[in-house]
């Protein structure tokens, strides 16, 4: 199949490479096609093995009480593997709990890895089954010690030389070589080739079974941030949670950054990914309202955003997701700037408040400040939370463009909000029409703040639009 390699399987604790230990390590060296090598031990994981994990394997605690700990073995192991490629039946598993285990004993391994069940969905794709049970009873294999390390080794030796007697070794070595060009990270069960995700700007969606997407995410180079969630999961839970349910990858392209950062706030409010935990929807956001007059009581309100003109929005301080929120957050204000609970409307009474006797609050309350002075310092404390007004006299508009493919995006933006995204000066007239409602969101304010507040009037590639 390959000039050296070592088929290998462990069996574990658990599936997680991360938290989870090896209880049993096996591995055959094959060079130029012989067996020059064969290995196996039992490793004392250090921890209990499951019930569960005991009735699958076999390997009891008491089998494993008096092996020798993964740290013993590690060079055993690392010999094998020198100048081989690392070969194994869902080899992100194997590989992600050899990485963990070396990783502990601050020892990294390089080395070229290759999945024999995505060789088997190369070779064979008429078959929609790829793991080892499926491959034991399409090409009646036959091992004694199934879910034993040595057995499953056994297992996909004799299923490589059924694939080479069946197809051709030529055909078997092919498949192996094109494998090794960088899609050994990839899981397995995957059903979309990496080489089809384009190397542009955009967002992708990662899909397990349901229609509901498990992530979605962006990039500037989609191809290459996918790619990255798989060589990560070895050393982050979550990725490998993700990689392990991953089936499918669809992908949206871009023609820039910009357009990629809107696209995925927008989706991931649409359709609640289930692993993504910024840029979830919101409810309506509320913020504080400043009352004008100096003796209003309270002397601020909570409002809605969306209650409000866009216009409006500049004169509001803070962003809140509730009612308790905003109050927590109007409280440590008052506390640490000295300000009146009492006038603030966290508290109720006339006189001097409780804040004023424990010496907190300077005193408005109680007439020892003039309440002109306790406003401005109220809009002092606030002034650091206040939303910024749109800094536009009317709808601007973005052009991005991505030489590579040639796209155009144009993005229409009114006092924070997304308006809408053309591709061409023909459709934009259409879309500078537009009479959509502004809803206030979030997360395109904060994204827009850092791009079009500080922008020139001759830069080329925003403009000011009429209507």
């Amino acid at each position: 199949m390959l000039p050296c390699y070592v088929m290998l399987d462990l069996e574990t604790t658990g599936g997680n490479a991360v938290h989870d230990r090896i209880t049993e390590i096996a591995a055959v060296r094959v060079e130029n096609g012989v067996e020059t090598a064969r290995w196996s031990t039992l490793i004392n994981p250090g921890v209990p093995i499951p019930p569960f994990i005991q009735s699958l394997t076999g390997i009891s605690n008491a089998m494993v009480a008096t092996a020798p700990a993964f740290e013993a073995v590690a060079q055993t192991l690392l010999d094998l593997l020198e100048g081989a490629v690392f070969v194994a039946h869902n080899v992100r598993f194997d590989h992600s709990f050899v990485l963990n285990e070396l990783a502990r004993m601050e020892i990294a391994l390089k080395v070229k890895t290759l999945c024999t069940v995505r060789l088997s969905r190369k070779l064979y794709p008429q078959h929609k089954g790829h793991g080892l049970d499926a491959l034991l009873h399409r090409h009646g294999l036959y091992t004694a010690s199934r879910h034993r390390a040595m057995g499953d080794v056994e297992l996909v030796l004799q299923w490589l030389k059924i694939a080479a007697a069946e197809l051709g070794v030529d055909a078997l070595q092919a498949a192996a070589k094109e494998l090794l060009q960088g899609s050994a990270c990839v899981p397995p069960q995957l059903e979309t080739a990496l080489s089809d995700i384009p190397d542009t700007p955009g967002v992708y969606r990662f899909f397990g079974e349901a229609a509901i997407p498990l992530y979605i995410g962006k990039s500037v180079n989609m191809r290459t941030r996918v790619l990255s969630h798989f060589q990560s999961a070895a050393k982050v839970a979550r990725e490998m949670r993700i990689l392990t349910e991953i089936r499918r990858i669809d992908w949206a392209e871009t023609a820039g950054e910009l357009g990629a950062l809107l696209l995925e706030a927008r989706l991931i409010k649409e359709q609640q990914p289930l692993h993504n935990r910024r840029l979830r929807r919101e409810k309506a956001l509320c913020a504080w309202q400043l009352h004008e007059a100096v003796d209003a009581h309270p002397l601020v309100k909570l409002v809605q955003l969306d209650d409000l003109a866009p216009a409006q929005w500049g004169s509001l301080y803070g962003t809140y997701h509730s009612k308790r929120q905003a109050t927590d957050a109007l409280r440590q204000l008052a506390d640490g700037h000295g300000l009146c609970p009492q006038l603030l409307g966290l508290e109720s009474g006339k006189g001097a408040c409780f804040a004023c006797q424990t010496g907190r609050c300077q005193g408005a309350c109680a007439g020892r400040q003039p309440l002109a002075l306790h406003r401005l310092r109220v809009q002092l404390a606030l002034a650091q939370h206040r939303l910024q007004a749109w800094p536009h006299p009317g709808k601007v508009a973005v052009r991005e463009y991505h030489a590579p493919t040639e796209r155009t995006d144009i993005h229409v933006f009114d006092h924070w909000c997304h308006l809408a995204t053309v591709h061409d000066l023909s459709e934009l007239d259409e879309a500078t029409q537009l009479r959509k409602p502004l809803s206030f969101d979030l997360d395109t304010y904060r994204l827009l703040q850092k791009r079009l507040t500080h922008i020139g009037t001759h830069d080329p590639a925003v403009f000011h639009l009429r209507g």
